[in-house]
């Protein structure tokens, strides 16, 4: 049974330096064996964090007892159309660790960043995440907004957020650019940045992608 959040007693919080190193062990839990055999969500976090992407502000951890059990991290990324550059958020990751999956704190994480990154003005945010989720936080698919990935194409997972109405209607007609760190994600580096973390057992499982 969960515990009720009086009694899990959630601090939810801006990332400390001091915190990195928990983020990312929890985010490798987080993600292991869930989409491949593995993961790189720990390496990804790693490198975000590196970059001149990274909004710092808006990436929160939720704590449980002194620790870390989940997180959510975002990057700048532009929309692109034939005469305008037009800066958005992308975030990503956004995890819980699976014993506290399905009680809140993801949704309550994406929530409260949502509405620091409206009070900072960002005009909105563009993922590429689970259709079954995110539509409930308010996200629609981008063909909506007239915005495309980078290579003209639209699908369910693809979808945004205008932060204020009407904040991507100057972008329709425009191309969707994550930050540059997302490109350079292999697993060879991965698997030689999780050398320095606890070992665990890659999994082939039903459900996975193919």
């Amino acid at each position: 049974m969960f515990e009720s959040e009086k009694e899990r007693k959630t601090v939810y919080r801006a990332e400390q330096e001091v915190d990195c190193r928990a983020s990312e062990e929890m985010t490798k839990r987080a993600f292991w064996n869930k989409y491949v055999p593995g993961c790189m969500e720990h390496y990804l976090l790693h490198l975000l964090r590196e970059g001149a992407a990274f909004v710092p502000e808006l990436s929160l951890v939720a704590e449980v007892k002194g620790k870390i059990v989940g997180g959510i991290w975002y990057s700048k990324s532009k929309v692109k159309t034939a005469c305008a550059e037009h800066e958005v958020l992308t975030f990503g990751p956004l995890c819980v660790v699976p014993e506290y999956q399905g009680t809140g704190i993801g949704g309550y994480l994406l929530e409260k960043s949502m509405r620091l990154a409206r009070e900072a003005g960002y005009p909105g945010i563009i993922i590429l995440g689970e259709p079954e989720y995110y539509p409930k936080h308010g996200f629609v698919t981008c063909d909506k907004f007239g915005i495309t990935t980078a290579d003209g194409k639209n699908f369910d997972a693809f979808m945004g957020l205008e932060l204020t109405e009407g904040a991507f209607a100057p972008m329709r007609g425009g191309k969707f650019y994550e930050a540059a760190v997302f490109g350079t994600l292999t697993e060879e580096a991965a698997a030689e940045y999780d050398r320095d973390f606890p070992q665990m057992e890659k999994l082939k499982l039903p459900g996975q992608w193919n």
